[in-house]
């Protein structure tokens, strides 16, 4: 298996592997990162935070980027990105979207310009660092919270619990939330060469070893009520490509999509038919319309 497409496989599991380090598969322009991320911290309107600024949550410094004007009643736009990503990833979606909304997006600890974490991490622990942010972007206005990836769980995990902030959530690709007994009976322990460091390391990653040292766990879909809610899941079946167990990878990531569908009454699943894992990346417009139409119906 080529390098290249290691990476790929690694990437829908949780992270990407390039040498010894963990990266995102994809870049953004300067462009999009200059006009959305990078400029100087100022009040917005009605005195939010806008422009990029670190701030102290709990202690630690959290890096946050906003950008665009609060809308008559919309939510407000949260971005979450996957592993090993800063919120530069996100920069060319943030700038389309905050045309007609208010967005925000900010480093998890571990990851971009944000403090590191001081040891393991658990969901509740990134879950008080969303919390802090919240409060600081969006004051009393409700959220709508659109991930990728490991954003996707974390997502997923924290919206049930904070039913009175998030109404609207948009999962791209979101890591299964069985990922872990995926991983571990899809590719079998007896496994040799690729597949078997492939297994390796993603377990690894799910013990804490990743930028976030966050301890990634299996857990049950729970409900965040009646809100509307969006499953993008990717439609190139790339993995199905990785030698013999490419196609039960497959197989258990589409069903894991499926599954994310209780977290509401009122979800939808969508196939991105031209996207691999970065669907933000590779069908923008999509991503877009998505988030737009799930934050339109979160301020009826």
């Amino acid at each position: 298996m080529n390098a290249t497409f290691k990476a790929s496989a690694v990437v829908a599991l949780c992270f990407a592997v390039t040498g010894t380090g963990l990266v995102g598969c994809k870049d953004v322009s300067d462009a999009d990162t200059k006009s959305s991320v990078t400029s100087v911290a100022r009040k917005a309107a009605d005195g939010l935070l806008s422009g990029t600024r670190k701030i102290k949550i709990d202690g630690r410094s959290v890096n946050v980027s906003c950008s665009g004007n609060p809308m008559n009643r919309k939510p407000v736009i949260v971005l979450l990105p996957g592993l090993g990503d800063g919120l530069e990833k996100m920069a060319g979606l943030q700038k389309t979207l905050s045309e007609n909304n208010r967005v925000c997006s900010y480093d998890r600890l571990g990851e971009g310009a944000s403090d590191q974490p001081d040891g393991p991490q658990t969901f509740a622990d990134t879950g008080k660092i969303l919390t802090g942010v919240i409060d600081r972007v969006a004051g009393h206005r409700p959220v709508v919270l659109a991930a990728h990836s490991l954003g996707g769980m974390i997502a997923a995990r924290y919206a049930p619990d904070h039913r009175r902030e998030v109404k609207g959530l948009v999962l791209m690709d979101a890591t299964s939330p069985t990922s872990v007994a995926d991983i571990s009976s899809g590719i079998p322990e007896s496994a040799t060469g690729p597949a078997a460091e492939l297994r390796e390391q993603t377990l690894q990653v799910d013990q804490g070893n990743n930028p976030e040292k966050l301890i990634i766990t299996d857990g049950k879909v729970r409900s965040a009520g009646n809100i509307p809610a969006a499953v993008i899941q990717h439609g190139k079946k790339y993995l199905a490509a990785f030698p013999e167990y490419g196609p039960r990878l497959e197989e258990d990531w589409a069903k894991g999509q499926r599954e994310w569908l209780a977290i509401s009454r009122r979800s939808k699943l969508i196939t991105a038919t031209s996207s691999e894992h970065y669907i933000y990346l590779d069908q923008p417009e999509l991503a877009v319309k998505t988030i737009q139409r799930v934050t339109s119906q979160a301020a009826r």
